[in-house]
């Protein structure tokens, strides 16, 4: 998987490639993110595909930039931030998180430790 921190972070106008790659890296994400939910894989395509599609003549830097920024960002958010949930009830949803957004569990301690001074 590539993570953002591997996409070119250039100041000046992004690449053809740079762009490729953003664009193929948030197909992958959404294929790991909405796996096994047919539906929000193809909602998730479409508005990719859309956004993209609506801004490909673009030819201002600043407004590449941005774009590319605000791509970056959808990125993380899905990767980072979202979790799928199945209704198994009229009350119930059971949450699937994906391994890679579980955090290891920390012990609460109503004492944090003392750092030892050198």
């Amino acid at each position: 998987m590539i993570l953002p921190a591997d996409l070119p972070q250039a100041p000046h106008l992004a690449s053809k490639a740079q762009v490729l790659q953003l664009f193929k890296t948030l197909h992958r994400t959404r294929q790991q993110v909405f796996k096994n939910d047919v539906e929000a894989l193809e909602a998730a395509r479409r508005k990719i595909n859309e956004e993209f599609r609506n801004n490909q003549g673009e030819t201002s830097s600043e407004k590449i930039e941005e774009l590319m920024k605000i791509g970056l960002d959808v990125e993380v958010i899905l990767r980072t931030s979202v979790i799928q949930g199945v209704h198994t009830g009229p009350d119930r949803l059971l949450l699937i998180p994906r391994k890679d957004l579980l955090l290891d569990n920390v012990p609460y301690r109503d004492m944090p430790t003392q750092k030892h001074k050198p």
